[in-house]
């Protein structure tokens, strides 16, 4: 089991940019397909993108994409995402967790594919 820890979450406008951070406890996170998932309010928890254990593949919700990046450094033990032309419809709670079984691209963003979770971090967007 791996802890997480997020961070980087913050209230921006309409437009803006924020990168979020993820730290995890063991080295063994570079073994793990990991990705960014958020939970809107009054909405089920969606995957926002994935990335693979060596960092060169990665997967998009269609909502995200061309704005939101994910990347990771195995050498740090750290996830991150970079999320540029914010929309207030990218509000939420945004979590980082942790996935030890390659997956079909259909079951690659379902929150039930993810064992381990962090606590999240929020970002609000206003208008």
């Amino acid at each position: 089991q791996v802890q997480l820890v997020e961070s980087g979450g913050g209230s921006v406008q309409a437009g803006g940019s924020l990168r979020l951070s993820c730290a995890a406890s063991s080295s063994t996170m570079s073994t793990y397909y990991m990705a960014w998932l958020r939970r809107a309010p009054g909405k089920e928890r969606e995957g926002v993108a994935r990335i693979n254990p060596r960092g060169d593949g990665t997967y998009y919700a269609d909502s995200v994409k061309g704005r939101f990046t994910i990347s990771r450094d195995n050498a740090k033990n750290a996830l991150y995402l970079q999320m540029n032309s914010l929309k207030p419809e990218d509000t939420g709670m945004y979590y980082c967790a942790t996935d030890q079984t390659p997956r079909p691209l259909w079951s690659a963003l379902n929150p039930n594919s993810y064992n381990d979770w962090g606590q999240g971090t929020q970002v609000t967007v206003s208008s």
